[in-house]
């Protein structure tokens, strides 16, 4: 079996590799590419049995014309970069990596609510700027901070990572409503989370009618998926302070060329790090190497291998 992997650095960096992958029985050659521009994807894969990639992106024509291609390993949980459809055509198995980054995604969650909570960032700009040591008193507040105990928590994505997030907000003694069994509730919460894959049928669902059916002054984050949301009605209900403020980890085009989001004040984005533990790394590379195991013994796995 002979495999290449298309975009390896953001898994790898400097800490990681895919190594491993070599000491697999009937592997005869690893090919490993950092990145991998879109024109470059169809040559790269020519002549080998299995592509590994994380972003890039396998339409119809690059599947239909690998000839050799068997297998394709989606080195991520959301796969709307494969043409699911026509790898089944052409009979090519696909599997991706389910419930590594858990556990990061959720600890970014809860940064952002912490943040938005405790307001870090204007203290550590304040104090910076002398205005604690101007202060009359032995401490100063910008405004009143925010207990968790009185925060609601409405999460849109009840899954592995949704549940994980439910319960550390849950420890911190938050209400949380999930949307697939209140959409009441979760729609009124004073913070909605984002955890749901993207389909063709969620895409921009939120758009200017979600928005309007939320609270005045709530909360949007986002660690799933940029085009889940109409950046262009999100932008309108942060200046319009419908929405007190968005945390996003991810965006529609990334990275961003020319976003409007950047320049707000109550947008607080991060580059789509919210995966990307040294723990949750190592284990996508278990995984991936488990599935790629899986797939030579003929034992797949009903969890990684989505057909």
């Amino acid at each position: 079996m002979k495999i290449v992997i298309l975009d390896a650095f953001t898994i790898t960096q400097s800490d990681l590799s895919f190594d491993s992958l070599k000491q697999l029985d009937k592997v005869d050659k690893l090919t490993v590419y950092e990145r991998t521009a879109p024109n470059e994807i169809a040559p790269r894969i020519e002549g080998y049995d299995m592509v590994l990639t994380s972003k890039c992106k396998l339409t119809e024509e690059i599947i239909k014309n690998a000839r050799d291609l068997k297998y394709i390993g989606e080195l991520a949980t959301g796969y709307d970069n494969i043409d699911i459809k026509a790898a089944k055509a052409s009979n090519v198995t696909v599997t991706n990596i389910a419930s590594y980054s858990t556990q990061a995604v959720a600890q970014q969650t809860m940064s952002y609510i912490l943040h938005y909570a405790n307001d870090l960032t204007g203290y550590f700009k304040a104090t910076r700027s002398g205005r604690w040591q101007e202060s009359d008193d032995f401490c100063f507040f910008l405004s009143p901070s925010k207990s968790l105990t009185e925060l609601s928590l409405g999460i849109i994505g009840y899954g592995n990572i949704g549940r994980c997030v439910a319960n550390i907000a849950k420890s911190f003694g938050m209400k949380v409503n999930a949307y697939s069994k209140n959409p009441t509730e979760t729609l009124n919460s004073d913070i909605i989370s984002l955890h749901c894959p993207l389909t063709k049928g969620n895409e921009k669902f939120v758009n200017k009618s979600f928005i309007s059916s939320l609270k005045d002054g709530a909360v949007l984050i986002n660690t799933a998926r940029g085009g889940l949301i109409d950046e262009n009605d999100l932008k309108e209900a942060l200046m319009s302070n419908k929405l007190a403020a968005a945390y996003l980890d991810v965006l529609s085009s990334e990275p961003p060329i020319e976003n409007s989001l950047t320049e707000l004040d109550n947008c607080f984005i991060t580059p789509h790090i919210a995966w990307g533990t040294h723990a949750a790394r190592a284990r996508l590379i278990k995984l991936c190497e488990e599935n790629i195991k899986a797939y030579i013994e003929g034992s797949p796995s009903s969890i990684s291998f989505l057909m």
